[in-house]
């Protein structure tokens, strides 16, 4: 049986909210809360933050958890993550999950969702989620990334972009959008980080278009677990809000 890890990658420097891994969340910063939420996944083994920042990487050790310094010239997570990895103990076939350090609210079991492919299908090198949309402004904001896919479950593409367009608006059609959240086999890692950037990749900045670009196929996972992702500092305050809620029904 493959082993399952999971490695958070995390950077300091963001254009639209500098310093957001370590932005407190009801006390806590935010990259601890998506580490202990990483370790609650039953499939998982090992829980690590992958970083270039020394004081994202003191952080985590401060709170009881693993850190790998990384390179600060990576293209990706995912690149970022294939460093990482490269100072690990794995085998070929083990199963390494990328979590974005910037998703405090996402469910446990969604990891497990996310490996289940590759645990079941030895052929299999990459697999995320998608969820489908409910909220009426994530179809045509461009930081929830929309996903289509054939009938196998296997992306076709990942835009930011409305996709697909209901060009004549008398169809009725689901949405769904990508979550941050990957499985890769380790042997594609080394592949992965090898490809070059294609001009969707640049175009759209999303790692997951090398990819498809290059013809690797992305099995994808519907889950039926949202989970906001912190881009602003303004999305933080409803994050606070959520894990507020959360924590006085566990009280009561």
């Amino acid at each position: 049986m493959p082993k399952v890890i999971c490695i958070i990658p995390s950077r300091y420097q963001s254009s639209r909210f500098e310093g957001k891994p370590l932005a407190d969340i009801c006390g806590k910063p935010m990259i601890q809360h998506v580490y202990e939420r990483a370790s609650k996944a039953g499939t998982v083994e090992y829980v690590a933050v992958a970083t270039d920042d020394e004081r994202i990487f003191a952080r985590v050790r401060d709170f009881g958890g693993n850190a790998i310094m990384t390179s600060e010239h990576h293209r990706s997570g995912t690149d970022r993550i294939a460093e990482a990895v490269s100072t690990l103990d794995l085998d070929e076939e083990d199963i390494v999950v990328n979590i974005q350090g910037d998703q405090p609210l996402f469910v446990p079991v969604q990891i497990d969702e996310v490996v289940g492919p590759l645990l079941e299908d030895s052929s299999l090198e990459m697999s995320t989620l998608i969820y489908r949309i409910e909220r009426e402004e994530e179809i045509h904001h461009p930081n929830a990334v929309k996903t289509v896919f054939n009938s196998d479950h296997f992306a076709i593409y990942f835009s930011r972009a409305t996709i697909p367009c209901d060009r004549d608006g008398e169809e009725e059609t689901s949405y769904y959008k990508h979550h941050g959240i990957y499985a890769y086999r380790r042997s594609f890692l080394a592949i992965f980080t090898d490809l070059q950037r294609g001009p969707l990749e640049k175009l759209e900045s999303l790692e997951q278009l090398r990819a498809l670009e290059h013809g690797y196929r992305i099995k994808v996972v519907e889950t039926q677990h949202d989970s906001v992702e912190v881009d602003t500092e303004e999305e933080i305050e409803r994050v606070r809000q959520i894990i507020s809620e959360e924590s006085k029904k566990v009280d009561s």
